[in-house]
Formats: C-alpha cells, sequence, structure tokens
C-alpha cells in the first residue's frame, strides 16, 4: 500500500494541509502513524475520508453531522433510513434558513423603497427604521 505526505493527501483530496490537521483534531481522521522522520504516513482511504466530508460540508452538514454521517457509513447494521432521515432533517433546516433569509430579504427591500439617498444620515428612514422596536 502507497502512503503519503499530509501535503499529497490534501491535494487529492482539495482540500489544505491545515483542514486535514484540523479534521484530525476533530475526530474526523483518525491520527495516521509517523515515520520515523516524524512525517505523517497517509493512505488513499484517507484521501476518500476527506473528500466524504468536504462534500458533506459542500451540503451544509455541520462537523458533528459528519461524524455521524461516518459512522453510519462504517455501521454495518445501519441503514439507508438512518441517513435519509439525516439528510431529511439537513433539508429541513436548509428550508428554515431559506425562509428566514427571504423574510430578511423582504424587510431591507421595504426599507430601501423608504430611503432616497438623500438628506443627513441621521435622518434616514432606514436607521429610524433600525433604532425603532419593529421592523417591516
Amino acid at each position: 500500500m502507497k502512503t503519503m505526505r499530509i501535503g499529497e493527501v490534501a491535494k487529492q483530496a482539495k482540500v489544505s494541509v491545515e483542514t486535514v490537521r484540523y479534521y484530525e483534531r476533530q475526530g474526523l481522521l483518525k491520527e495516521p502513524p509517523r515515520r520515523a522522520s516524524g512525517y505523517r504516513e497517509y493512505d488513499d482511504d484517507t484521501v476518500a475520508l476527506l473528500r466524504f466530508i468536504r462534500r458533506a460540508k459542500e451540503l451544509g452538514f455541520t462537523l458533528k453531522e459528519i461524524g455521524s454521517l461516518m459512522q453510519l457509513r462504517s455501521d454495518a447494521s445501519a441503514t439507508q433510513s438512518q441517513v435519509r432521515r439525516q439528510a431529511k432533517n439537513k433539508l429541513a433546516a436548509i428550508e428554515a434558513k431559506i425562509t428566514d433569509l427571504q423574510r430578511m430579504r423582504d424587510a431591507l427591500l421595504l426599507l430601501l423603497e423608504t430611503c432616497h439617498g438623500d438628506g443627513p444620515a441621521g435622518e434616514c428612514p432606514i436607521i429610524e427604521s433600525l433604532q425603532g422596536s419593529d421592523l417591516p
């Protein structure tokens, strides 16, 4: 089995060396064995795990959620329904966040309609609204 140093693993997984070290500290990756020179020795499995983590992060999963998915991935008794449940929960959280962002966008659009950009900032309807108790 071919072993690699941290830079090569990071390059193949398209992450930084610091990211590899961070995931080790967080327990997502096991600390690899070291050569006599002190360099860490990684294998292809580490590259696959790093890619898994990177893709899960791209979908919005937190490191804690990724750890849970990794446990399911390696548990022979785990079921697809368990993985699906986690994905559905993440989707629900993303949809709630989208709803919140749309609400914020709509409120800002209303505020922008009230401010024409002329006059002192202290008299700006946006500033006045932010100082009040309710936003549109």
